[in-house]
């Protein structure tokens, strides 16, 4: 029975090497590609095992050929800046939904959360014709405007206040505090695990955010990292310098590699916390 269950482990351990090692292969491939010398060509682009002198040469190339500086620095107010907004309009809206009592307030929580079933895709055309309508197209501010409220983040943080036991709240109410004292001293400070769970999850999707900055933006000094790395790809003799392109890639990745890396604790404890719960 033993032996069974130790030759279970062995194949569910197996299983799951293979499959990490199918997931990560693309990343792999982007990391040798990206230190791989130009002459390094033909079917030795396609291997996965450093057989060379690595060079930080397609890096300074990138650098030098696409304006990473300001790709960086337009994406991170974007990101950044939709967080901002979407802490205070998710925290208030969560509130709300958790702790005031009105009426219809369950049907109107549902009936919010069903644009999490729509596919962002459908959004675009009436969000751009806002976007235009509003004067904002070309802007960062229009880029950011259609994601400063969350569904997710709203119901996330209602989860959350509703997990708090109300005797803290009560017993600030008590002491004369106002609903947004309440709010700000007592609630956010101990939902800061789901503000952190769900910081992450919003910086790494707009980071990553392609088609509706591709839509709005159309200048070169407002474009954001996926704009900005397609047209380097563009720029890139055709797309064939693959070293130099896996390099431009990774310049992208980076800064979320780098914020997992740092927060991955912190982001698989927050959604343990969290919990979910009705």
């Amino acid at each position: 029975m033993r032996r069974a269950s130790v030759r279970g482990g062995l194949v569910v351990t197996g299983l799951m090497v293979v499959t990490v090692f199918l997931w990560s292969t693309p990343f792999l491939w982007t990391l040798v590609a990206s230190f791989r010398p130009d002459n390094s060509g033909g079917i030795h682009m396609a291997s996965l095992l450093p057989d060379y002198t690595p060079t930080l040469a397609n890096f300074i190339e990138a650098l030098e050929s696409g304006d990473f500086a300001v790709y960086y620095l337009n994406t991170a107010i974007v990101a950044f800046g939709i967080l901002a907004v979407q802490i205070v309009t998710i925290s208030l809206a969560g509130y709300a939904f958790a702790r005031l009592e009105f009426p219809g307030r369950d049907v109107i929580f549902y009936v919010f959360l069903l644009q999490l079933m729509l596919v962002p895709p459908i959004l675009i055309v009436p969000n751009l014709r806002m976007i235009v309508d509003l004067g904002l197209y070309n802007t960062l501010l229009g880029v950011m405007l259609p994601y400063f409220a969350s569904a997710f983040g709203t119901f996330l943080m209602r989860q959350t206040f509703r997990q708090i036991p109300r005797d803290f709240e009560e017993a600030a109410t008590i002491d004369g505090a106002r609903w947004w004292q309440v709010l700000w001293h007592v609630l956010l400070p101990m939902a800061k695990p789901g503000l952190v769970a769900f910081s992450l999850v919003s910086l790494m999707a707009h980071w990553n955010e392609f088609l509706w900055p591709l839509m709005v933006l159309n200048e070169p000094s407002k474009q954001t990292l996926t704009v900005g790395l397609a047209s380097f790809a563009l720029g890139t003799e055709g797309g064939k310098e693959w070293g130099l392109l896996a390099a431009g890639t990774l310049l992208v990745m980076l800064p979320l590699l780098a914020l997992f890396a740092v927060f991955q604790r912190q982001f698989i404890n927050s959604f343990m916390f969290s919990g979910l719960k009705g």
